[in-house]
């Protein structure tokens, strides 16, 4: 806007330094900041959380994004507009119009439309707006019969007879909705309407003026028409069977009706045959090529036939028995003009009015009052986009400089209490709440671009409570554990309108979350594996144990049953009744048990061998080396972990997630831990809670064992003294 120097200050967030748009002078010249510093190119116009309509009127080509250009144009535009260009970055809840700058003629227009606005809505004796009123514009314009959008309706003129046109053409023709929401006509509708018009009444004289070739049975050509249409194709194959009849003599038995076909339904009631029998010649085949009118015709079509000879036939030929084939020629040429005329008909839509009531309007050149309606209604096309204008304002001076500050920089992101324009709710699970929320809008392009992050992220299918809407989320998890978290759990998340979806998890991209999990990583992993490892061997084991059992029940089973088959087939003593044979036990296998003793034995004797070792070697470092050893074990154990995870935490990034929803980020938007801790609360009790210490279901404590634990500490110091002393010494 200007090329006077401007001098920016700039700020430190995300770990880059953004510019400062603290006064409407930094708007001003923000065409003059190099776009290099600038944080984001260009964003999408859908997803945000922020007026779409807005975005709409930013964006500068209809392709879904918002790009630098489209935000200085916005700038530039409505500063100027304003007597106070500051107000734009403090706005108040509603407008007043006193804000718009009169010195300027676009600014005296957008006044004057403000105040049509007021005078519309009722509210003369006020002077505010908001964007809730002016972007109502079927209230707007609901009174007002012109509104420069080129469209017409039934409240355009009080010439009944014009309205009851607009009313004919919106029902027959097309209609569109005005800006007060009523339906009505433009241009194109009246076009249309004329070219019917017009196309109609030629049609009809070119009837009148040929009528007696065009309709040669006068007001009977139409009816005569549908039976000619009907009996064309019947009559044209009789003439062919009895050519073909001519041709060869031997094929008139098999040109008349097949007898075949007439068993087939000889059994049948004939009444009800009809459809079969229609599709038999009309008559039968002759030499002479002389269709019979009075007698020997097909029963099906007798009736047809009668008319046929009554319509047509008559008042051609007279009073005849027989049609030969060159009189049925001369009837079909009888009919090709009126066949012609028909397929020339045109204005089909227009047709209800009746000819005479087209051939008034056209006389009347009411198609011309329609179009000077148009023109009323494109006179005030400037007053009435004015109107739409204010409605901008208006839309700007809520929500532009929000927008600037989720652009030009990332100040909302990074401020406490605020939540920028792209996190679209918060995530309840597992007892905490993720405030870093976006809407997955490509998925392609997530599984491409989110493991760049460095953040940890769960994946989660949204329905909306109560509806059949979904989408997709991707929270970050910036604190806590992790332990509980897997695909498949359920959660709850609130969108920023408050309303609720049901949440489950679909996909998890794992990243460290901060130092404390990372040192306690290591342990949680053995932990896990000598969980899994144990699982095995026990699952394993029982595995067999079970096999072998089955296997003696088995064998018992199959020796129990040859004995008793043998004792049934043996004779067995009268005295004495047959005794049910046992199964023999299985014997002891002392060697195998022997075997695995002897190779727990072994192991046990390993192990304390190694921890031997160790604790000698413990034990022979001076007094003050030990802890220096202990905290060089755990270093050793869960260092690599923590490097890993605090060189992974200083590049965690939100530019790759923005970026797969359609972003161009033009620097970082880092996430350090005690940002992050701010993006992801842990469930705390409020303060000042009353609890209840006593859980009726806690584990009961045993205090033998704890003594003993006790005593075995205070002996082995006891040990470590004597040794250290002189008074004891290892047998190692």
């Amino acid at each position: 806007m200007t090329t006077k120097k401007h001098t920016w200050s700039f700020s430190t967030f995300g770990g880059v330094k953004r510019v400062n748009l603290e006064t409407a002078n930094d708007l001003l010249h923000l065409d003059q900041l190099d776009q290099k510093l600038w944080t984001a190119l260009s964003c999408p116009v859908k997803g945000l959380e922020i007026d779409s309509k807005t975005l709409q009127l930013i964006e500068g080509v209809n392709d879904g994004q918002i790009n630098v250009p489209d935000v200085l144009k916005a700038v530039n535009w409505i500063l100027p507009l304003l007597k106070n260009p500051d107000a734009l970055l403090n706005p108040k809840e509603t407008f007043s119009i006193d804000e718009i700058n009169t010195e300027l003629d676009e600014g005296k227009d957008l006044y004057a439309s403000a105040k049509i606005i007021l005078k519309h809505l009722g509210l003369e004796n006020t002077k505010t707006l908001t964007v809730a009123q002016t972007s109502d514009t079927e209230k707007i314009f609901a009174g007002s019969p012109f509104n420069g959008d080129g469209i017409i309706t039934e409240d355009s003129s009080s010439d009944s007879d014009i309205v009851k046109i607009i009313q004919f053409i919106t029902t027959n023709i097309g209609a569109a909705k005005d800006r007060g929401g009523k339906l009505g006509i433009n241009t194109t509708h009246i076009k249309e309407f004329e070219s019917q018009c017009i196309a109609y009444e030629q049609w009809v004289s070119l009837l009148e003026n040929n009528v007696n070739i065009i309709k040669p049975f006068g007001e009977h050509t139409e009816a005569a028409f549908q039976i000619y249409l009907k009996l064309r194709s019947k009559i044209d194959d009789f003439y062919m069977r009895c050519n073909l009849a001519n041709y060869d003599l031997q094929t008139e038995k098999i040109l008349n009706i097949n007898l075949v076909k007439v068993e087939e339904i000889s059994t049948q009631d004939l009444s009800i045959c009809t459809d079969q029998i229609a599709n038999f010649p009309i008559a039968k085949v002759n030499f002479d090529n002389a269709l019979p009118l009075t007698q020997g015709i097909n029963p099906v079509w007798v009736s047809s036939i009668d008319s046929f000879q009554t319509l047509i036939v008559e008042p051609l030929f007279g009073k005849i028995q027989w049609l030969g084939q060159s009189q049925w020629e001369s009837l079909n040429q009888t009919f090709a003009p009126y066949i012609e005329w028909i397929n020339k008909k045109a204005g089909h839509q227009v047709e209800p009015l009746g000819i005479q009531e087209i051939r008034r309007l056209i006389e009347e050149k009411k198609v011309e009052t329609l179009l000077e309606l148009i023109a009323k209604d494109l006179e005030v096309e400037k007053d009435a986009n004015s109107i739409i204008k204010v409605d901008q304002l208006l839309r700007y001076y809520f929500d532009l400089y929000r927008l600037l500050q989720n652009f030009v920089t990332f100040y909302d992101f990074y401020s406490d209490g605020k939540k920028a324009i792209f996190q679209n709710g918060t995530l309840y699970i597992d007892q905490r709440s993720c405030d870093l929320c976006l809407s997955v809008n490509n998925m392609a392009r997530h599984n491409l671009m989110a493991s760049f992050s460095g953040i940890y992220l769960i994946y989660c299918d949204c329905t909306l409570s109560g509806s059949t809407e979904k989408m997709s989320i991707v929270a970050a998890l910036t604190n806590g554990d992790v332990d509980n978290l897997v695909i498949g759990r359920n959660a709850l998340f609130y969108d920023r309108k408050g309303r609720a979806w049901h949440a489950t998890i679909s996909k998890i991209i794992e990243n460290p979350i901060s130092i404390r999990q990372a040192f306690w990583t290591p342990y949680r992993k053995v932990s896990r594996l000598i969980e899994t490892q144990i699982n095995k061997v026990a699952s394993a084991q029982e595995s067999k144990v079970n096999a072998a059992a089955a296997s003696n029940v088995e064998g018992a089973h199959t020796k129990l049953v040859s004995e008793t088959t043998a004792a049934a087939n043996s004779p067995l003593p009268e005295a004495a009744p047959a005794a049910a044979p046992k199964a023999a036990p299985v014997p002891f296998d002392i060697g195998k048990f022997v075997g695995i003793f002897a190779a727990i034995g072994l192991a046990l004797g390993a192990i304390g061998g190694v921890l031997a070792s160790i604790l000698s070697g413990f034990l022979a470092l001076v007094w003050w080396k030990m802890p220096l050893a202990i905290i060089g074990i755990i270093l050793a154990i869960s260092g690599p972990s923590i490097i890993i995870a605090f060189l992974k935490l200083r590049k965690r990034n939100l530019a790759p997630l923005l970026d797969a929803n359609g972003w161009a980020l033009n620097a970082k938007a880092s996430i350090n831990t005690p940002f992050g801790n701010t993006l992801t609360h842990l469930g705390v009790l409020p303060i000042g809670s009353k609890v209840n210490l006593h859980d009726p279901f806690t584990r009961k404590k045993h205090p033998f064992v704890t003594l003993f634990f006790i005593l075995l500490i205070i002996g082995f110091v006891t040990l470590f003294l004597l040794h250290r002393f002189g008074f004891l010494h290892w047998p190692f």
